[in-house]
């Protein structure tokens, strides 16, 4: 895979082959692995029903992090990512879910009380 210069961390340097898990991700990788890889990812790999859902989850991501967001649209967001958990739900087992991921309903009100995501990212911070 090839990205702009800086766009990423090198993906192949990351990769375990012996514990087939991905090492030492800073979290603007795990952003561009997320919104940008995943979909591409999952495109021959899952059911179809499977892979929508997932892709709208990367997709809601993607809208929130936004340089601009029309306020309008929050509650919009909000039924959405109630609709993508519930879908997720019905297709993974509930052993998949753990407490952290009801706190994706609560990332709307957060960008609608603190402000856009990418004033308050961390990335400089993170490559420390």
């Amino acid at each position: 895979m090839k990205v702009p210069q800086g766009h990423s961390s090198n993906v192949k340097s990351l990769l375990s082959m012996q514990d087939l898990k991905l090492i030492g991700l800073k979290s603007h990788d795990s952003h561009i692995l997320m919104q940008q890889l995943l979909p591409l990812a999952i495109c021959g790999i899952l059911p179809k029903n499977v892979k929508h859902t997932i892709t709208r989850l990367c997709s809601f991501f993607s809208s929130i992090c936004c340089k601009f967001i029309d306020p309008l649209k929050f509650y919009e967001f909000v039924d959405e990512i109630v609709v993508i958990l519930c879908e997720l739900e019905m297709f993974f087992p509930p052993s998949f879910f753990d407490i952290i991921v009801h706190v994706v309903v609560h990332l709307v009100r957060e960008v609608r009380l603190c402000g856009l995501v990418y004033l308050r990212w961390m990335y400089p911070v993170d490559s420390i």
